[in-house]
């Protein structure tokens, strides 16, 4: 079934500028420069593949915008912000962990990424598309309320979500991350609120090291609405498609959102140079093909994607037109040319110690029926 997919690509999100560190240290000393892992390359050779492949002219542009001020305060610090806004006036800085460089005009950048996913949300509730997939830059989902983390400067799906609730259009919303690294900023946005369910699945202690274990599962008003799959290093489809299947469906069922945000990072690919993971784009397709099916059953099909990480400049491109193929229902004529090296391999099975972990998750989704009204 062809379904209208919105589109959320802005140029600008190339300029965000990044530096000149070597992959993720900065240069200096015996670290010769070179450039960073978040560089436009693979955001950008995505978006040329949407527009090659003719699948840009089956879906749905979407028009980025700026989120206030007034947005970001929401969910973040007045000192995070004004450190932001400050340093990117003059020639840039990092974002708070000494591992998130920016330049000159990003905080305009890291508001238009958080706007660009707003809008593929609104546009979702107000019925112009069905679903979206909003490819912005920079990231968010490791930015926390006083301090960006992770090359992550704006929490760009919990601002989003925050201005849909304060205009009354949201109440209740799931967050599903599968990027390889740990969605430890919604985790502690959202630890002791009851209406958000978080739901991260990604390679086990990778980053940050010391969050995202199983037993991390809010509190407050919030206990059980967090929950975590740390999937052992290796991991590939058969594990990810169980985690849909097990942990994020009957979640998912159980809390009956309005909405649901995917931070949808392709770093868990076999090609990824920040993760240890094996899924092919087939996989990817297939994450995105059950949450898909999930949405249809829970809240009519409303689901916004919005582009996290995903350092593979070659293989992201096959990995993000894989997904939206699976949102718009739209098949191109692009092969993934690497599946010739990862797509028969034996990591995309579901091994038994895998599913231990996705068991022990799976618990608290099930108990969930528990808790939730």
């Amino acid at each position: 079934m062809e379904r209208r997919t919105g589109y959320v690509w802005h140029e600008q999100y190339a300029w965000h500028d990044t530096g000149t560190h070597a992959g993720i240290y900065a240069s200096g000393g015996y670290v010769q420069p070179y450039r960073n892992f978040e560089s436009p390359e693979s955001k950008a050779r995505f978006a040329g593949l949407v527009e090659v492949s003719g699948m840009l002219d089956r879906l749905v542009r979407v028009p980025a915008r700026q989120v206030s001020e007034e947005d970001l305060l929401r969910v973040h610090t007045p000192g995070h912000v004004e450190r932001i806004r400050t340093q990117s006036e003059v020639s840039g800085g990092d974002a708070g962990d000494g591992f998130s460089p920016f330049g000159r005009g990003s905080y305009e950048l890291a508001r238009l990424a958080a706007g660009g996913t707003l809008a593929a949300a609104e546009a979702v509730l107000d019925g112009t598309v069905d679903n979206a997939y909003a490819l912005v830059r920079p990231p968010g989902h490791h930015a926390e309320p006083d301090q960006g983390r992770g090359y992550c400067l704006f929490a760009n799906v919990p601002v989003a979500i925050e201005a849909l609730r304060a205009a009354g259009r949201v109440e209740r919303v799931v967050i599903f991350d599968y990027d390889v690294h740990h969605g430890n900023g919604a985790q502690k946005i959202y630890w002791e609120d009851p209406n958000v369910l978080t739901i991260s699945v990604h390679q086990d202690r990778l980053f940050p090291v010391d969050s995202g274990m199983v037993d991390e599962r809010g509190e407050g008003a919030g206990a059980g609405t967090n929950i975590n799959v740390p999937l052992p290093a290796g991991s590939g489809d058969g594990a990810y498609w169980s985690v849909v299947d097990e942990v994020a469906g009957p979640g998912i069922r159980a809390f009956k959102p309005d909405l649901i945000f995917v931070s949808s990072g392709f770093d868990p690919s076999a090609l990824d140079p920040l993760g240890r993971m094996s899924v092919t784009s087939g996989g990817f397709r297939g994450i995105a093909e059950r949450l898909l099916a999930i949405a249809d059953e829970v809240c009519d099909g409303r689901i916004v994607f919005s582009h996290e990480g995903g350092y593979s400049a070659v293989h992201v491109p096959f990995c993000g037109i894989a997904v939206l193929e699976a949102l718009s229902g739209v098949r191109t004529d692009v092969e993934d040319p690497f599946n010739l090296s990862v797509g028969e391999s034996p990591t995309r099975e579901l091994t038994e110690w895998q599913s231990d972990v996705i068991g022990r998750s799976a618990e608290l989704a099930r108990a969930l029926g528990l808790i939730v009204d």
